[in-house]
């Protein structure tokens, strides 16, 4: 499966990744751990006496983009591990074996074990808030706390999980053109949409992944609907922060977290990006969350 649709989208891509990288403002380390499934890249930062936190990011986006403001701050309170899905269109490398059969579950334990890393607090935006419920679900030994940002319990008979992407990113994300990118960037966020679009450089790079990222390489990676019993496994383990603007959670994910009593904050006025529109807010809470 090819992550990025050429070469000339896939250098362009990785150039701005290490652009926004050189914008997080805090000393970090690259590492590349081997799977079954081929290189997966971990971003690390903080001193390594203090809390271990994994974070997973987005589907369609990367580390260095979910995290660049976070990083400096949530750095001097842990030791971070950031890490690329693979299949996704930062610089994790997927092998042949990163098929059908792919398993999320032996994927992750393997980059944990390859960072010796036992037990650790997670965090997660968008799909890596569903690959942290998931995780926890699978393995609770390993999680002591987790938070899932932009994100929904998957419960019921889920659907598809194309038809709401399909919903919320389409036409604009068919056509990147500048106005698109512009137009897409406003309809998932809140009113501080401006964080996004007043960085040309994370503009630049979100384009760059509309247009380059072969959104068919994530397609491995399936969401499975929880059973009630399942649901109520994680819920002890799990805090929800969304915008009341975003419109997943405008779909049906406020919606399931309010049904299933999960524990959810809501921000008014703030969108899908929630962790870049009210970084400081939200910097804050996952501190008080998870120490």
């Amino acid at each position: 499966m090819k992550v990025y649709k050429s070469e000339a989208g896939k250098e362009k891509i990785q150039q701005s990744y290490d652009k926004l990288l050189s914008q997080w403002g805090c000393d970090k380390t690259e590492l590349d751990i081997r799977t079954t499934y081929g290189s997966t890249h971990v971003i690390e930062c903080g001193d390594s006496k203090l809390p271990t936190l994994v974070l997973f990011h987005g589907v369609g986006d990367d580390s260095a983009l979910m995290w660049i403001f976070n990083a400096a701050f949530l750095s001097k309170h842990f030791h971070i591990f950031a890490i690329d899905t693979i299949g996704g269109p930062g610089k994790s490398i997927p092998n042949e074996n990163y098929n059908k059969n792919f398993d999320d579950i032996l994927w992750i334990d393997q980059v944990l074990d390859g960072l010796k890393i036992e037990k650790a607090f997670f965090a997660g935006v968008s799909n890596g808030g569903y690959l942290l419920q998931y995780y926890t679900l699978k393995r609770p030994e390993r999680i002591i706390k987790g938070i899932s940002m932009a994100s929904a319990v998957p419960a019921g008979k889920r659907k598809s999980p194309i038809l709401p992407l399909i919903k919320v990113f389409f036409p604009e994300a068919l056509f990147p053109s500048d106005k698109n990118v512009l137009k897409l960037m406003k309809k998932i966020c809140g009113k501080n949409y401006h964080v996004f679009t007043d960085n040309s450089d994370i503009m630049f790079h979100w384009k760059s992944l509309l247009q380059g990222f072969n959104n068919m390489a994530m397609g491995f990676h399936k969401v499975r609907a929880f059973t009630d019993e399942e649901i109520d496994s994680i819920r002890e383990k799990i805090i929800y922060l969304a915008g009341d603007e975003d419109p997943f959670q405008k779909l049906g994910g406020k919606a399931a977290l309010q049904s299933y009593r999960m524990k959810a904050v809501f921000y008014p006025e703030a969108g899908h990006g929630l962790n870049h529109e009210l970084a400081e807010e939200i910097n804050q809470k996952i501190l008080e969350e998870l120490k």
